[in-house]
């Protein structure tokens, strides 16, 4: 290149710096350079105006000079790494100026290369958005901007938590549905766009969907739980929040589906554990009365036996009371089990073992028709269960399967260790999250439809023929059940059958040890002194007139007051306590503490018609406490009482 030519060439050279620096120097865009190393060496005159730095202020200093702390911990580490390799770095930030204030810029920041590629140092171009980021934030406050704003809204729709779609109210096509949709759903996005919202909703309901979308006006919200079925068939509970408005000329709807199937599920199981304790209620109170005139039918029937010789015309009769009282009995015992006030007995036990020791009778009872199969859980937990208790459980539970293969089939019993989780938990009513085990009963019958299994476990509830039940097998499985600390729940349909799952919490005590026998009475007579204390007059009456018989003196008070009366009034001894657990004013527990402060040498029989819930439960009696259930017979009064006297 001759001289005359290098020196043309830099004079252009020079004009298009000048140029350049110029076009910088009356930019309306902050623009700033910096060495390799990120040091300041420029900032053009729309910089001190922006950010209120002077060039001597800035040049010296790093960008974060103007860090105001809106990006997250990463973000300059990130922006530097692009421009060192060499990268166009293209951003959106919100800088800080010298007062405090905040602005929001896009920036774009470029590596400056010298011919051989090398970096000289870098060039930002910023330019303030603030007034437009506080335009747009008023436009999407109004209707127009989120028309105008479809693109940025997609990301609001898309990944909102709630599955949302947009539908038109005429065609009834899905014109939109976002991410949550989708998951809930099962459907892809390309299938909802060949699909209308009644797709997905039974047949039942169109109708009524129907009117709702022809009638519906810009503006109006429309509310509701529907049914809504999924990809697999399957159906939920949604709660629906819809409004119209229109999109491009078209009247659409915009619908928010909350799946509230297990708040629905709850509620239910809430109704129905409300009615279950009301109703056992009722029952406890019915069968606690109860009990109290059975005490003195079947009382006064043995009293009667005892007294007429054999070959007596009225003996046979008053046998047959006595039969019926004591079927009687066994009415109330199961009034008790549903209603979880009887007395439990719970041992350690092992699951397993309890069903290997019932197999046979349960054969029997099943018949030939009807095979039996035991899946024994392996390594199987304990579990602390009234074993009795647990027979009966199992017995009512075979016999209910029987009954629903009229024509033979198979019985299933299934053991198996379970955790449940916060989510699993939900499904066993009553149940806590943790370790449990399972006992399933299975068959291959009739099934049930969602009416029967609504109201399986309500008492004198029954599908069979009058004659061939109370209705109360299943209802005191449930209260057997409940009162263990455990679960049960049904599953059943029309032709496939029944399977009930109870589920009792998981118990790390060792297995207990069978009792031993009760030791022999001796004659059950005696001279000690005895108080009575027992509201029901016609019982108090029976059960003192029986005592004084065999020698006993009898103090008799209809009420806790009385009683202590009684007690500081007689000079002797008191040598027992013989009190109801539930009475008004006191209830026995109190009663006997009172008596013990002043009497610690007299022993307690407590006699009650109902005390696993009552007593048990809220504190009324101690494990281990003496205790005589009612209906009460004269043998076992005696028998009780001479027994708990003699102890040594």
């Amino acid at each position: 290149m001759t001289d005359d030519h290098a020196i043309a060439h830099g004079t252009a050279a020079l004009e298009q710096a000048l140029k350049f620096r110029l076009a910088i120097e009356r930019s309306s865009d902050a623009v700033f350079m910096t060495a390799p190393d990120g040091t300041i060496t420029y900032v053009n005159p729309a910089f001190e105006r922006l950010y209120g730095f002077t060039s001597s202020e800035a040049i010296g200093k790093t960008p974060r000079l103007l860090k105001s702390g809106a990006q997250d911990a990463g973000f300059y580490e990130r922006l530097w790494a692009t421009l060192v390799a060499k990268q166009v770095a293209p951003s959106v930030m919100i800088n800080r100026t010298k007062g405090g204030g905040l602005v929001h810029v896009e920036s774009t920041a470029n590596p400056i290369l010298d011919g051989g590629g090398e970096i000289l140092g870098f060039l930002a171009i910023q330019r303030d958005i603030t007034e437009r980021r506080r335009v747009e934030q008023r436009l999407r406050e109004s209707e127009q901007a989120l028309r105008e704003s479809e693109a940025q809204y997609r990301g609001l729709f898309d990944n909102n938590p709630v599955p949302t779609w947009l539908f038109d109210t005429e065609t009834m096509r899905f014109l939109a549905v976002n991410c949550a949709a989708v998951c809930k759903y099962g459907y892809s996005r390309d299938e909802f766009s060949r699909m209308s919202v009644m797709d997905i909703r039974p047949p039942e309901d169109v109708p009524r969907l129907s009117a709702l979308a022809r009638d519906a006006r810009p503006g109006v919200i429309a509310y509701g739980v529907w049914k809504h079925r999924k990809k697999d068939g399957t159906f939920i509970e949604a709660d629906i929040t819809g409004q119209t408005l229109e999109v491009r000329g078209r009247r659409c709807m915009i619908v928010y589906a909350q799946d509230v199937t297990g708040q629905k599920l709850l509620e239910d199981q809430l109704r129905h554990a409300q009615k279950m304790e009301a109703v056992g209620r009722l029952a406890g109170g019915v069968a606690h009365d109860f009990n109290n005139l059975l005490s003195v039918i079947l009382s006064y029937a043995d009293i009667a036996l005892e007294s007429l010789p054999p070959g007596h015309p009225l003996r046979d009769d008053i046998a047959e009371v006595a039969r019926a009282g004591r079927r009687a009995t066994e009415l109330t015992r199961q009034l008790l089990a549903f209603s979880r006030r009887q007395v439990l007995q719970p041992k350690v036990v092992d699951l397993n073992e309890s069903l290997a020791g019932m197999q046979k009778m349960l054969a029997r009872v099943l018949g030939e028709d009807i095979e039996m199969r035991v899946d024994a859980g392996e390594a199987l937990w304990k579990v602390k269960v009234d074993p009795g208790q647990l027979e009966q459980v199992v017995m009512n539970l075979v016999v209910n399967a029987r009954d629903a293969m009229p024509d033979g089939g198979t019985l299933t019993i299934e053991t198996r260790n379970v955790e449940f989780d916060e989510a699993s938990a939900c499904l066993h009513p009553g149940t806590r999250p943790g370790p449990h085990v399972s006992l399933a009963v299975s068959d291959d019958g009739v099934g049930m439809d969602e009416a029967t299994k609504a109201r399986v476990f309500e008492p004198f509830f029954t599908t069979k023929d009058p004659g061939r039940g109370t209705g109360l097998g299943l209802s005191t499985v449930f209260g057997i059940v409940q009162q263990s600390g455990g679960s049960i729940v049904v599953d059943s349909a029309p032709g496939e059958g029944t399977t009930f799952e109870i589920c009792f919490p998981r118990c790390e005590e060792r297995s207990s040890r069978p009792s031993a026998p009760p030791p022999s009475t001796r004659a059950r007579v005696g001279k000690e002194t005895i108080l009575l204390t027992e509201d029901d007059e016609q019982l108090r009456d029976l059960v003192g007139a029986i005592l004084r018989r065999k020698g006993y003196e009898v103090l008799a008070a209809a009420t806790p007051a009385d009683a202590l009366r009684l007690s500081e009034q007689h000079a002797g001894p008191i040598h027992l306590l013989l009190t109801d657990v539930v009475m008004p004013g006191m209830n026995g527990r109190q009663l006997a503490e009172r008596v013990r402060t002043a009497r610690p040498d007299t022993r307690v029989l407590f006699v009650s018609g109902y005390a696993g819930g009552a007593a048990v439960h809220q504190g009324l009696l101690c494990e281990g406490t003496a205790f005589l259930p009612k209906p009460i017979t004269p043998e076992a009064i005696l028998r009780e009482v001479r027994a708990l006297l003699d102890e040594e």
